[in-house]
């Protein structure tokens, strides 16, 4: 149960940023590190990736477990206002499949790296193998 009022709540939710999180700070020092340059939040593309490569064309979305549901421990359900979190939640996975496929269908190739990867250094590293274009498979469960 909720045990603030709905102005602090408000108050509270309105600081959840949406750009420039830890996890994004983090995978954009990473890459950076390594000599990889990126465009930010590109208007122009669907669902505004996190991270855009123009040349490889390829858009990278560092996704906030809890906001997209990961299923990790990081991505637990809330326990109260099920009626507004359900919808919100589904609807935040609906929207990421959509931009996913619009982005695929108009050519470019779409990444994804969670915020719970993003606390597992061999993870980043991956990834910026990855983006150089080096290939490397990559598959991790976090639980």
């Amino acid at each position: 149960m909720d045990n603030t009022d709905p102005a602090t709540r408000s108050a509270v939710m309105s600081r959840i940023r949406s750009r420039d999180t830890k996890p994004e700070m983090v995978v954009r020092r990473a890459l950076h590190a390594a000599g990889l340059r990126y465009r930010l939040h590109r208007k122009e593309l669907p669902g505004r990736p996190d991270l855009v490569f123009p040349g490889r064309r390829v858009v990278l979305f560092v996704h906030g477990c809890f906001w997209h549901q990961h299923g990790c421990l990081l991505s637990h359900a809330p326990a109260s206002r099920m009626e507004y979190w359900g919808p919100k939640l589904r609807g935040n996975r609906e929207r990421d499949a959509r931009n996913t496929l619009a982005l695929e269908t108009a050519g470019w190739t779409v990444m994804q790296i969670w915020e719970c990867e993003t606390r597992v250094p061999a993870l980043l590293a991956a990834l910026v193998i990855r983006l150089s274009g080096i290939p490397v498979s990559l598959t991790y469960r976090h639980s």
